[in-house]
């Protein structure tokens, strides 16, 4: 009998079943109990066709042509639905990416949990529920009677999440499959999340497979790692070696694409002249009602800022401590309770819409998904063309800087025609960054414009941004919760929490030597702090006059 939990040797799935059409060629890779596996790679490289296929949920239009999956020495691939079943729940589980695709919006999580007891034990009602309360106080859920009632939309990404971890582990599966579920988290919700599975495989023997683009999250949970190409393995190594002796220059490329959190230094482009300026900014929600006063949340309180001509200025926090609430008051999105936006000499705060169309030019802002930004059903052209032509362009002079700004983002003038679901995310990107340049802007908000990208996509888009600001003098607001891609970029940094602003100031000061606790909390949470990628060595290894981030220790 083998001494491995999962066995996968030479994995081959194609579209169609045509072996002309590979998207995974050849997979070899073993887990111990208690091992925890990382498998890297870009999106495409077919890291969650693995898991899907390890699972026995492979969509119809891919089929596994050749190759062996064996859980605990029992084939997969062959085995029949029902028998299936019963390996999902009891040998094996997965965490998806996205909680709230994966939870009922209809049914109380308490209840989601508790179904897969129903379906795969002979518990009684009492039983089943009091097991759910155990395991939802074993991932660290607060007040776990109130959670069991809640509706999925009632929680937090974090607590949605940890309702998933509970329901992958209510059966005690062997072996846990988590695809990418941390990448659109918080650093401190990601760093609990990633502890809490550290805790599970050490409490409960729990073998871990983390499918996931983030280098540094590897390097904080991973024992081994197997980086993945186009669906081909590019090298297996223990973490550590990988980490100081990539074999491959793709691993390389990866590795050197990690944001670094030794801030950067000060824009070329900067000047003195303010682009944009708020006093006293204030939003606030609800507290009104006919009969009672609703409850009021701050969501931005009191919020000065300064952005000037050719800088970036960050804007950090977890979720819900109102950073983009000020993007949108600022791009009003929304209208703000109280405070001035200065655009220029202009009050942007108190203008009626119709009045603030014709000030729109000087202000515009990416978004993070560009698929829900961008018309499915216009060509790229029509998207970008659209302002310009509102404000009177001629059409063929707005196709014409069209394709001229395509190619000023690295891509083809020819890809004018296409629509948006023939480009890779990455791509989208660059022409929701074109659509916004169209409008010769003196100000661009990128609202967490890179969270959902792989990382060399990311390098690249980043690199994109620091260009044109260069080219162009754009100030850039940047909202994100990445500490290194804010230390990568931007030239101030504003920290906010519950609404407020805790910390501001220029990069290498509120990232280098953070003075209020919840900084310095961020900074201790964020993956991969200890390690300098882009020398694969600890930071700790660093010679004594490089710059190192804060807390690294």
């Amino acid at each position: 009998m083998s001494d491995q939990l999962l066995e996968i040797e030479n994995l081959r799935i194609a579209l169609d079943g045509n072996p002309d059409q590979q998207v995974v060629k050849g997979l070899n890779l073993s887990i111990r109990p208690g091992q925890t596996t990382c498998l890297v790679g870009e999106s495409g490289s077919g890291k969650s066709l693995t898991a899907l296929a390890t699972m026995g949920l492979l969509p119809k239009v891919l089929q596994t042509i050749e190759g062996s999956i064996k859980i605990k020495g029992e084939e997969v691939l062959t085995a029949s639905p029902g028998r299936l079943r019963t390996l999902r729940a009891t040998a094996m589980s997965m965490i998806f990416q996205e909680p709230m695709t994966a939870l009922n919006p209809v049914a109380r999580v308490g209840q989601q949990i508790e179904e897969v007891l129903e379906f795969h034990s002979d518990m009684s009602q009492g039983a089943r529920k009091k097991r759910t309360l155990e395991m939802m106080e074993a991932v660290h859920l607060p007040d776990v009677e109130k959670m069991y009632r809640s509706f999925p939309h009632q929680l937090s990404g974090g607590q949605r999440q940890r309702i998933m971890i509970a329901m992958a582990l209510i059966m005690r599966p062997q072996l846990l499959i988590a695809d990418e579920p941390t990448t659109a988290l918080d650093v401190t919700t990601q760093a609990q999340i990633l502890s809490l599975i550290r805790e599970l495989r050490e409490q409960q023997g729990t073998a871990v497979l983390f499918i996931t683009h983030d280098m540094g999250v590897v390097s904080e949970i991973a024992d081994d790692v197997t980086v993945l190409k186009l669906g081909e393995v590019m090298e297996t190594q223990q973490v550590e070696q990988l980490l100081r002796h990539p074999q491959t220059d793709y691993t390389r490329d990866l590795l050197r694409s990690v944001p670094s959190q030794v801030p950067r230094p000060p824009s070329p482009a900067a000047s003195d002249e303010v682009v944009l300026r708020t006093e006293d900014l204030c939003k606030t929600y609800g507290g009104t009602g006919l009969i009672r006063k609703g409850r009021e949340v701050r969501a931005a309180q009191d919020v000065n800022l300064t952005l000037t001509h050719g800088r970036t200025l960050g804007i950090v926090g977890e979720s819900g401590s109102g950073k983009s609430t000020v993007a949108r008051c600022i791009m009003r999105l929304i209208d703000p309770t109280s405070g001035k936006i200065m655009v220029g000499d202009e009050d942007i705060a108190v203008m009626k819409q119709s009045d603030l169309k014709a000030r729109r030019k000087k202000f515009q802002i990416v978004f993070q998904d560009p698929m829900r930004s961008l018309n499915p059903r216009r060509e790229i052209g029509e998207s970008i063309i659209e302002g310009p032509l509102n404000f009177g362009v001629s059409r063929a002079e707005a196709m014409e800087r069209a394709r001229d700004l395509l190619e000023l983002v690295g891509l083809p003038g020819s890809a004018i025609d296409r629509f948006p679901h023939q480009f890779s995310g990455g791509q989208r990107q660059r022409v929701a960054i074109a659509r916004a340049l169209a409008m010769d802007p003196d100000i661009l908000v990128a609202d967490e414009a890179v969270s959902a990208l792989d990382v060399s996509v990311q390098a690249q888009v980043l690199d994109l941004l620091a260009d044109l600001q260069e080219r162009f003098g754009l100030g850039i607001l940047f909202i994100t919760h990445d500490l290194g891609v804010a230390a990568q970029i931007c030239d101030e940094v504003m920290v906010m929490q519950t609404g407020k602003v805790i910390e501001y100031g220029p990069a290498g000061e509120v990232l280098g030597n953070p003075k209020q606790d919840y900084t310095k909390a961020l900074i201790a949470a964020a993956p991969g702090r200890h390690w300098d990628f882009a020398n694969f060595r600890p930071f700790s290894e660093a010679p004594a006059s490089a710059a190192t981030p804060a807390n690294q220790s």
